[in-house]
């Protein structure tokens, strides 16, 4: 487990729990981190646990009862009534999935990287895509973010 240092009131930890697929650097997963929570003002914690296929089933299974692995899990942190922590929360992600996708979506796999850091970010924060109406302002702030980094629209590719 690596501890990045706190960054515009955000620390990551990174936890690599598998080595055998493409995985940018912790300088990456900061600047995204940090571009995502630009509008929020409060210092937080996140932690990002990088995991296999196996991993991201079990926990897609336990937690959303749904059936094999999935790109990113985000599990947002509540804190308990009157105990103030920075924790935002945690993402997973599987690693092999995600460069699977980004090789049948015809993305470079730094842009699909970067899209699902800033979309857990954005679940983090509150975000969802449930209705149509969410699911376009969500998108919206997707876009526009990853514009900022040099990426194209990650929908309509």
């Amino acid at each position: 487990m690596k501890i990045a240092k706190r960054k515009n009131n955000c620390r990551i930890i990174l936890q690599r729990q598998t080595t055998k697929s493409y995985i940018p650097s912790r300088y990456y997963f900061q600047r995204w981190v940090n571009l995502a929570l630009a509008k929020h003002n409060k210092p937080v914690e996140v932690t990002i646990r990088i995991v296999n296929q196996k991993e991201s089933a079990l926990l897609n299974e336990t937690y959303r009862h749904k059936t094999g692995p999935t790109n990113i899990l985000s599990f947002p942190f509540e804190t308990p009534p009157g105990i103030k922590m920075p924790l935002l929360g945690d993402l997973v992600i599987c690693a092999p999935l995600v460069a699977k996708e980004a090789k049948q979506q015809q993305k470079t796999l730094i842009a699909h990287w970067a899209h699902l850091v800033i979309h857990g970010i954005l679940h983090l924060l509150g975000y969802d895509h449930i209705k149509k109406k969410d699911a376009a302002q969500m998108e919206k702030i997707e876009i526009e973010l990853l514009a900022r980094l040099g990426f194209a629209d990650p929908y309509h590719i």
